[in-house]
C-alpha cells in the first residue's frame, strides 16, 4: 500500500479504472492446495510403480500417504460435524475411499482421495478469489498520513490513529488518508474509486475529499471529518465482509434438505449393499456398487450451487460502490417488482439552497432576522433542508444564537427555544394544521407552484415568514426512473414529505406519474404496506431519518450513502456509497443474474447426480468415472458462480437494466 510519505506516480496507479485493485491469493498459500498437491504427487509416484509390477512394499506406503495427505482434513472436519450430530458429505467420501481399499481397490480409493482433495482445493481457491475482491478494497486506503500539529510541525501517523478534527497534509501524488474537507490549497483529485467520476476533480478550500482517493499535482491541507473506521472505504469493506457471512434463503433451504437427503442416501447405500447379499450376490462387486452410489449421489454440487453466485455478486457490487449487506438481500433484490423513491437527497442531490426569504408583514421581521431564527432552530438537525438554511445563514455571515430544548418531528419540522422564545420551523401544511385561508398559506402555495419547497417559521405560535428552498435534480434521475420502470414493469412511486405541488413538479421532470406527497414517516410505511398488500415486492430508496421506517418495512431498502442519515444507513439493506442512482437498477439486474446462475447450478448438479445414479443402478459405473463425474460437477458449479466476479458482468447488468 502507498502511504502519505511515499509518492507513487499517478499514471502507475492500479485503481485508475474506477474499481478496487485486485489482490490475488497465492495458490500454495492455501492449506487445501498444499495437501491436494502432496496427495497428487504421491499418487503419481505410486501409480507407475504398481502398473509396472513393482512389489507392494514399494507402492503400498505411497498410497497410504496419499490417503493421509488428501483425506485427513475432510475426514477430521466430517468427524467434528458428526460430533455435532451433522452428517457431512466429506466424511462419506473418505469412508468410501477407505471402503474401496478394504476390498482391494486401493488404486480406486486413492484416485477418489486425489480427485476429492483437488476439488476441495479448487473450491478453496475460488472462495479465496471472492474474498480477494473484498480485501482488495483495503488497498485504496493508505497506511499512514502526515498529521499537522497546531504549531505546524509534521508527524507521520497510522491512518487509524487519526481523529475527527485533525489536520493532515496531502502532498502531490499521495493518497488521502481520511474523509474530510479541504482547509486550503488547490489540486485535482482522482476519486473514480469512490464517486465513479472518470476525470480528476478540482478541489479547493471547502470541498469534500475521501479516504483512498489520489491527489494530483497540488498540496492540500485537509480537516478530518470522519473517523477512519467510518470512512466510505471502511464501510465498504466492513459491510461486504459481513455480507459474506450470511446465507440466502435458498442456501438455508438446501442445507436443511441436505441433512435429510444425506441420511436417506446412507440408508439407500446400506440397502444396496445388504439386500443383494441376502440374495447371494458376491461381496466385492456389491460393496463397490454401493460405495459408487454413495459417492455419485452425494449433494456436494447442490450445496455449492447457491452461495458462490450471490457472494460474487456482492463483491462485484461492492467494488462499484453498492454495499449489499447480506446474501439474503442480494437474492431479494432480484425479486422486486415495485419501487418507491424519496425526493430530497434521493432523486435530488440533497444539497438544497435557500432561494427566497419572505418575512410576513406582521410582525415585520427583516430577512436577516427571519433567517437567523430559522438557522438557530435548525442547527442541530441533520435534514438536508436544515443544512441548507444553516448554510445560507453562514453565507450571509449572520451570528446564529444557540438553540435550547431542541425537538424534531420527522415529516413535520423542528422546534427550539431561541433567545427565550419558542421557534418552530417546518412544513406549512403541518404547522398551519391545513388552514389554507391564512396569509402564510397563500405565500407557501405560490412558492410551491413555482417548484420550490416552502418552509414556515413560527415564533411563539405566530407565523413570521417563509423560506423558499430548491434542490437540484440528480443528472441520472430520469434515466434511473426509466430503467427501473423497464425492470419492474411499472413506474416508481414518489413518496415524499414535501408538498404536493413541488413533488408533482419534480415527478414530471423524471417521468413519474404516481405521487404520494406530504407524508409523515408512518404514512410512508402505510404506502409501502399498501403496495405490498397487492402482492408486490417493494424496493424503497431513501436517505433521511424520516425514510428509515419505510426502509425497514419494505421488502428491500436502499439508502443513499453520502448524504444519508446514520439511521437510514443502519436500517437499509443496501447502501449506494457514491450516491449514483444509476447503480440501483444495475444492482437489481446483477441480482437477477445471480439468481439465474443459482438455478443453472441446481440444474447442472441435479443432471449429474441423476445421470450418474441411474448409470450405477442400471449398469456398471466404474468407481473412478463416478468420482470424476461427481467432483467435476462440483467444480463446474463453483466456477460458474464465480463468473459474477468479472467487471464485464457489471457492465452487462448495466446494459440489461436499460441504461
Amino acid at each position: 500500500m502507498s502511504s502519505a510519505m511515499t509518492r507513487p506516480a499517478p499514471a502507475a496507479d492500479p485503481v485508475r479504472d474506477g474499481v478496487a485493485p485486485r489482490r490475488r491469493t497465492q495458490v500454495f498459500a492455501l492449506p487445501e492446495a498444499r495437501w491436494a498437491t502432496a496427495a497428487l504427487m504421491l499418487f503419481l509416484i505410486a501409480l507407475p510403480l504398481q502398473l509396472t509390477g513393482a512389489p507392494a512394499w514399494a507402492w503400498g506406503p505411497l498410497y497410504a500417504l496419499t490417503y493421509i495427505t488428501g483425506g485427513w482434513e475432510p475426514g477430521w472436519a466430517g468427524l467434528q460435524a458428526l460430533r455435532d450430530k451433522t452428517l457431512d458429505v466429506d466424511l462419506l467420501m473418505v469412508v468410501a475411499a477407505i471402503g474401496a481399499a478394504a476390498i482391494g481397490q486401493v488404486l480406486d480409493g486413492a484416485l477418489l482421495i486425489v480427485i476429492f482433495a483437488t476439488s476441495g482445493a479448487l473450491e478453496a481457491i475460488a472462495t479465496a478469489r471472492t474474498a480477494d475482491s473484498v480485501r482488495g478494497l483495503l488497498d485504496l486506503a493508505p497506511v499512514t498520513a502526515t498529521r499537522l500539529a497546531d504549531d505546524g510541525t509534521e508527524e507521520t501517523v497510522a491512518t487509524e490513529r487519526l481523529t475527527v478534527g485533525d489536520t493532515i497534509l496531502v502532498r502531490p501524488g499521495d493518497r488521502i488518508g481520511a474523509d474530510g474537507r479541504v482547509l486550503d490549497g488547490a489540486s485535482e483529485v482522482d476519486q473514480a474509486t469512490i464517486t465513479g467520476e472518470p476525470l480528476p476533480v478540482p478541489k479547493h478550500a471547502g470541498d469534500e475529499v475521501f479516504a483512498g482517493t489520489l491527489n494530483g499535482t497540488g498540496a492540500l491541507r485537509v480537516k478530518v471529518e470522519r473517523d477512519p473506521s467510518d470512512s466510505v472505504i471502511a464501510r465498504i469493506v466492513t459491510m461486504v465482509e459481513e455480507a459474506s457471512r450470511t446465507k440466502a434463503p435458498t442456501q438455508l433451504f438446501i442445507e436443511k434438505v441436505e441433512q435429510r437427503y444425506s441420511l436417506g442416501m446412507v440408508v439407500a447405500t446400506i440397502a444396496l449393499f445388504v439386500i443383494p447379499l441376502l440374495f447371494g450376490a458376491a461381496m466385492q462387486p456389491t460393496l463397490l456398487r454401493a460405495m459408487t452410489f454413495m459417492i455419485v449421489a452425494s449433494p456436494c454440487a447442490v450445496v455449492l450451487a447457491t452461495m458462490p453466485p450471490l457472494l460474487s455478486a456482492i463483491a462485484n457490487a461492492g467494488r462499484h460502490g453498492v454495499l449489499v449487506k447480506s446474501a439474503v438481500v442480494m437474492e431479494r433484490l432480484g425479486q422486486v417488482d415495485a419501487v418507491a423513491l424519496d425526493k430530497t437527497g434521493t432523486l435530488t442531490e440533497g444539497t438544497p439552497k435557500v432561494t427566497d426569504l419572505l418575512p410576513l408583514a406582521d410582525p415585520g421581521l427583516s430577512e436577516e432576522e427571519l433567517l437567523r431564527l430559522a438557522a438557530a432552530a435548525e442547527h442541530p438537525s441533520e435534514h438536508p433542508l436544515a443544512r441548507a438554511i444553516v448554510d445560507a445563514a453562514c453565507t450571509r455571515d449572520l451570528t446564529v444564537p444557540r438553540a435550547e430544548e431542541f425537538t424534531s418531528a420527522p415529516g413535520t419540522g423542528v422546534s427550539a427555544v431561541v433567545d427565550g422564545k419558542t421557534v418552530a420551523v417546518g412544513s406549512p401544511a403541518r404547522l398551519l394544521n391545513g388552514r389554507t385561508e391564512l396569509p402564510a398559506a397563500a405565500v407557501a402555495a405560490q412558492l410551491e407552484t413555482e417548484g420550490r419547497t416552502a418552509v414556515l417559521v413560527k415564533v411563539e405560535n405566530t407565523s413570521v415568514g417563509l423560506l423558499g428552498v430548491s434542490d437540484r435534480l440528480r443528472p441520472d434521475a430520469a434515466a434511473t426512473v426509466s430503467a427501473l420502470t423497464t425492470l419492474t414493469g411499472a413506474a416508481p412511486v414518489l413518496v415524499t414529505g414535501d408538498n404536493l405541488r413541488a413533488a408533482h413538479h419534480l415527478a414530471a421532470e423524471v417521468g413519474i406519474t404516481e405521487v404520494r406527497a406530504g407524508l409523515l414517516p408512518q404514512d410512508k410505511v402505510t404506502t409501502v404496506k399498501e403496495l405490498e398488500s397487492s402482492g408486490r415486492k417493494v424496493l424503497v430508496v431513501g436517505d433521511g431519518v424520516n425514510d428509515a421506517p419505510a426502509l425497514a418495512a419494505a421488502h428491500t431498502g436502499i439508502a443513499m450513502g453520502r448524504a444519508g442519515s446514520h439511521l437510514a444507513l443502519e436500517t437499509a439493506d443496501a447502501v449506494i456509497v457514491r450516491d449514483e442512482l444509476a447503480t440501483i437498477p444495475t444492482v437489481v439486474s446483477l441480482s437477477r443474474q445471480a439468481r439465474r446462475l443459482v438455478v443453472q447450478n441446481l440444474l447442472i448438479a441435479a443432471l449429474f447426480i441423476t445421470g450418474l445414479v441411474i448409470w450405477d443402478l442400471a449398469g456398471t459405473l466404474p468407481l473412478p468415472l463416478g468420482v470424476a463425474g461427481h467432483e467435476g460437477s462440483t467444480v463446474i458449479v463453483g466456477l460458474n458462480g464465480l463468473r459474477l466476479l468479472a467487471d464485464a458482468t457489471w457492465r452487462r447488468a448495466l446494459t440489461q437494466s436499460g441504461q
